[in-house]
């Protein structure tokens, strides 16, 4: 039996498509009644999705001002990933410590998938098969939480235009900084899994607190005090200007 969409839900899924989309653009300010009015609904279903977007932190709620549309800052970027890092990379290390053919064959062709979206071009299916990846990797040590804790991180900064692709850099070299990671817990080299997943982070981390306006050294500080990690990974560190 299909599940019932609730007008909330509906509510809630064409306001996050619009901020996803750009249509509601961030630091944008929208009033209740307005949003109720053009989706043609009252009032409730509206607050109601509109908490739903403030608990996924797309917009803040101003009281007797509206919402606004929030836009992703440094801050937000760094405290994401210093959360996947704690998570992300023991996950590495234990999908390393339990490989098996199973889990091999399945790490190898979600690489190939995205071998084939990076050579079409095709950025949607390689942000789906990366995803993917990262999902079969933090969910070896069968902790259903870890993986969904990842996803909502992901998430919280995606959803609001917080990516590399065609940026910073484009889909070869994101895929480049996956292959080690396969080919680590392929081997099931647990320390070559642990730096390639952290390298591949912090590397993403930096690129995106730049373009957020921020200074990326606090991530290559935490990337430092990882006992050597980046030498070890075969990754290189993102490069930082200096001030003359």
């Amino acid at each position: 039996m299909t599940a019932r969409v609730s007008t909330t839900d509906r509510v809630f899924a064409s306001l996050r498509e619009a901020i996803v989309s750009g249509a509601m653009e961030a630091g944008s300010r929208h009033s209740i009644y307005r949003l109720a009015e053009e989706h043609g609904v009252s009032r409730t279903p509206v607050r109601d999705a509109v908490l739903r977007l403030a608990d996924a932190n797309l917009v803040t709620i101003e009281r007797n001002r509206g919402v606004v549309v929030r836009a992703v800052t440094a801050d937000d970027v760094r405290e994401v990933f210093e959360l996947r890092l704690l998570l992300e990379v023991p996950a590495a290390q234990h999908a390393a410590r339990r490989v098996d053919d199973h889990l091999a064959g399945r790490l190898r062709d979600q690489l190939a998938e995205l071998e084939e979206a990076a050579e079409r071009e095709d950025e949607e299916a390689f942000q789906r098969h990366d995803r993917t990846l990262h999902t079969m990797i933090d969910s070896v040590p069968g902790n259903g939480r870890l993986a969904a804790e990842v996803s909502t991180l992901r998430e919280s900064i995606q959803a609001r235009g917080a990516v590399t692709v065609h940026r910073s850099r484009g889909l070869a070299d994101i895929l480049a900084e996956h292959r080690p990671i396969v080919e680590a817990i392929c081997a099931g080299d647990v320390e070559r899994a642990a730096a390639t997943m952290s390298a591949h982070l912090v590397s993403t981390a930096s690129l995106l607190i730049e373009q957020a306006g921020g200074d990326p050294s606090s991530m290559l500080l935490w990337m430092r005090e990882q006992a050597g990690i980046v030498e070890q990974s075969g990754i290189s560190e993102p490069r930082v200007e200096e001030e003359s």
